[in-house]
């Protein structure tokens, strides 16, 4: 009496009363149901078999299940899709990175117009026209201030 596409009454658990489909046989005992309850393996002990068959193939989608539930005049709830659920804080970084990438964007754009209303070259030579400043190398002042205090130190002596 227990086979693939047999109608069942669950009664037991929390989809207790509602009507069910046997979609695969997996031991002695239990069976993978389907229909208006969630799709599992459950005890044959909890459901209650009724007399009418569903014409479906072993392991069927839930789909076809439901199909084969209207032919019967029997309207199932279509279950929602599960949503993927991303935590406050990574939606809070993806915000984030978009707007850096937006500005940045922004900024890419104003940037390459600027460059074609000056010309480099003439920043360039009005910088070689300047006269170079004179620089004074480290080393000829650590020189100078050695000397310095060797100066210091021989005059106390001869005094």
């Amino acid at each position: 009496m227990i086979e693939i596409g047999r109608l069942c009454v669950k009664i037991a658990g929390r989809d207790s009363n509602k009507k069910c489909v046997i979609v695969d046989l997996i031991d002695e005992r239990t069976v993978l149901i389907d229909g208006e309850t969630r799709r599992k393996k459950c005890n044959i002990n909890h459901l209650e078999i009724l007399e009418e068959k569903i014409d479906i193939q072993k392991g069927a989608d839930h789909k076809k299940i439901i199909e084969a539930f209207k032919k019967l005049g029997i309207e199932l709830k279509e279950k929602k899709a599960k949503t993927v659920y991303t935590k406050p804080l990574k939606k809070r970084v993806l915000q984030i990175r978009a707007r850096t990438e937006e500005k940045q964007k922004q900024k890419e754009k104003p940037k390459t117009e600027t460059k074609e209303k000056k010309a480099p070259a003439e920043k360039k030579a009005t910088k070689k026209e300047k006269a170079p400043k004179k620089t004074v190398k480290k080393e000829t002042l650590k020189k100078e201030v050695k000397e310095e205090k060797k100066e210091t130190k021989e005059e106390p002596k001869k005094a």
